[in-house]
């Protein structure tokens, strides 16, 4: 707690000094935020002039998990299609390049060095280039006669021993980029370009060299047999480095990772289970190696995830109006949006963590006076789900607790409900419930992940045909690789400009910078943080599911703080560096519970309900229309960052 205002005091000094005209749209959310709430407790309380406070007083419902599911009706095929269509559309648009350099020249022990004549001499202005696999640095020599070589070294930083770094840097995190050259301010002009890898096997894509007057240095202008993948795709050639044609944050790992499994190359990144890149690589095989290829399958899971959520929120509430603005509230919320268009492997862990609720809640729904094996389907597709994701991404482990609690639950109601009907073969429904979670929830999701380190196996030197899957060998990569992400997560405790808490995510309080260029007075950047109307709101309906389970029994609330609870809990015992990311999955359940809201309000409203439940659901599109720039990327005047997508200054950093 120490901590906490520690750390709020220090965000008020500086507020002070970096207050911007952009703080009037947090005001103006939390003032509408606050009308919402205070709509929803008005119509809460009992009807003047009837006995419903009696009624509420002497409430006796017994807490059950066990209620009506409704189906999925005719008019919500419509909206289905139309809000998939517009996200798609928002997904999809300006997702990444659709094409990149594919032919790289590979360094190795027979070729470490190669030569680049110039037909003409030229002064060097500029050099850009494209790398692929492999990391080091590269040796950059320029000469006027091929036999006196002057090396260029970046002026900008320093080695430990305060020479200056190479000008041409392919460290891990700079794989899969267009990056520049830092050259020396004052070269000579130049016939012959030498470039010497300093480790074999370094993979270099495309070279965009610039003369004296910045223009571009034609193909045909340059002599290079050696290596002439370097040179075979300059029409690919972009104007300067961003997100649409170079990787950014952790895609250098994920993306590269899955890139890797079709190459069987043995995997750079091993600090995530494999499934999750998996699925990015069958991404990159179906549209290559490029922006939008290992990008594509993130953003489909992001848009489909939106259907999943709209048939849950209509089978938990029953009412169209409500599963459409609760799955809009999904779809704009700013995490959603950024979080889905980037190769990394969250998107795939929260999205089957909603599909492992969304089975579950199929499951305990049913009747629980019907035999098991009618309810066993919807039970074994949460496992699958659970399985799947967890062989993605560890944070999928969290929702089986919840998931375990809810089973639970169910059979406790289930056994309530023999003892009424005076039925004795409890003990029978109790083995076959415990063996079947067993099965759907433990070994089925065991086989899955180790299934998933197939690529692992293959990147050794073992075939599936050749018996990879009863190879001690294969069992020990397995296990070798447990032990690894545990000491790394355990360990991770290193400092990081956009690292934060816990309570930094329910406040929104602390987004990460993904991407930031500049070109004159325009900005392009993005990062990932939370669509405030649903973050703030959704906390304050977490509360209120609280209040529901207390005061009036509510099972639907329970589901949805359950959920909740166990996205979010474990983290605060973790004390690795976290990220705002990690709430991701927590914004599942704020959602489902500003639905609950919704739902209450539309029952209770008597007609006045329209202008709380779309006026809220349309706050969110505002809210995500105005800051749409700080999430896409798309070049806007530096101002917009200053004066309209900084909500929280010192806070936000844009």
């Amino acid at each position: 707690m120490q901590q906490i205002i520690s750390t709020l005091r220090g965000y008020l000094e500086q507020v002070q000094d970096k207050t911007t005209p952009a703080v009037i749209f947090p005001i103006v959310a939390i003032l509408y935020i606050i009308l919402f709430f205070r709509y929803y407790r008005k119509i809460s309380m009992p009807l003047a002039g009837t006995s419903e406070w009696i009624d509420q007083r002497m409430d006796n419902t017994k807490l059950t998990l066990i209620t009506t599911r409704y189906p999925m009706k005719k008019e919500d095929v419509a909206p289905i299609i139309v809000i998939t269509a517009a996200f798609s559309f928002l997904a999809f648009f300006r997702l990444g390049n659709t094409t990149a350099p594919q032919s790289f020249f590979r360094f190795s022990a027979d070729t470490p060095t190669i030569v680049i004549e110039l037909s003409d001499p030229q002064e060097i202005k500029t050099i850009m280039f494209y790398s692929g696999l492999g990391s080091g640095h590269y040796k950059l020599e320029f000469s006027e006669d091929g036999v006196t070589w002057r090396e260029q070294k970046n002026p900008l930083t320093q080695n430990p021993d305060d020479t200056p770094t190479h000008a041409m840097d392919q460290s891990n995190s700079h794989l899969f980029k267009w990056r520049y050259a830092v050259l020396n301010d004052d070269n000579p002009v130049v016939n012959y370009i030498r470039l010497t890898a300093s480790h074999v096997d370094m993979e270099l894509g495309e070279l965009a060299l610039y003369g004296f007057n910045g223009a571009l240095i034609q193909h045909y202008q340059i002599i290079c047999p050696d290596a002439p993948q370097l040179f075979d795709e300059q029409g690919l050639i972009p104007e300067r480095p961003t997100y649409m044609n170079s990787m950014y944050f952790d895609e250098i790992f994920h993306g590269r990772a899955g890139f890797e499994y079709l190459r069987n190359v043995y995997p750079y990144e091993t600090t995530h289970p494999p499934l999750g890149k998996g699925i990015i690589s069958a991404s990159i095989f179906l549209f290559g190696m490029t922006p939008f290829g290992w990008r594509f399958i993130g953003a489909a899971f992001g848009t489909v995830m939106l259907t999943v959520l709209y048939i849950l929120i209509k089978n938990m509430f029953g009412k169209t109006s409500v599963a459409v603005c609760g799955t809009l509230l999904l779809g704009f919320d700013c995490m959603r949006f950024t979080q889905t268009r980037i190769a990394t492997i969250d998107t795939y862990g929260v999205f089957f963590i909603l599909l492992a609720y969304f089975f579950m809640y199929r499951h305990i729904t049913s009747d629980a006076g019907a035999p098991f094996r009618k309810s066993i389907l919807p039970l074994a597709l949460s496992g699958l789900a659970f399985g799947v994701g967890c062989a993605s991404k560890w944070i999928v482990i969290y929702s089986g607790l919840g998931l375990a609690v809810l089973y639970v639950i169910r059979i406790f109601a289930v056994f309530k409900r023999y003892k009424e009907v005076e039925r004795e073969d409890f003990g029978g429904y109790l083995a076959r419930a415990l063996s079947f979670a067993a099965l759907f929830f433990i070994i089925i999701p065991a086989v899955i992940y180790c299934l998933s380190y197939i690529p692992y196996g293959v990147a050794s030197g073992m075939t599936v045909k050749g018996g990879m899957l009863w190879d001690v060998k294969y069992y020990d990569i397995i296990w070798k690789n447990q032990v690894s992400m545990l000491n790394y997560h355990g360990l991770l405790t290193s400092q990081h400009p956009y690292s934060s808490m816990w309570w930094q995510w329910i406040l929104d309080a602390r987004p990460i910078l993904y991407v930031n260029y500049y070109a004159g007075d325009l900005r392009s950047c993005f990062g990932a943080f939370g669509n405030p109307i649903v973050w703030w709101g959704g906390f304050i309906a977490m509360i209120v599911m609280a209040g529901r389970v207390a005061k009036r029994h509510d099972g639907k609330a329970l589901f949805i703080l359950i959920g909740y609870l166990s996205q979010l809990l474990p983290w605060l015992a973790i004390s690795r560096t976290v990220f705002i990311y990690h709430y991701f999955a927590s914004t599942l359940f704020l959602v489902l519970a500003i639905s609950h809201m919704y739902n209450s309000i539309i029952e209770r409203g008597r007609g006045r309900w329209k202008q709380a439940v779309y006026g809220y659901t349309s706050a969110a599109g505002v809210a995500f229309a105005t800051l749409y720039p700080a999430l896409s990327g798309i070049y806007v005047p530096r101002w917009y960052f200053t004066n309209i997508a900084r909500w929280i200054p010192a806070a936000w950093p844009f």
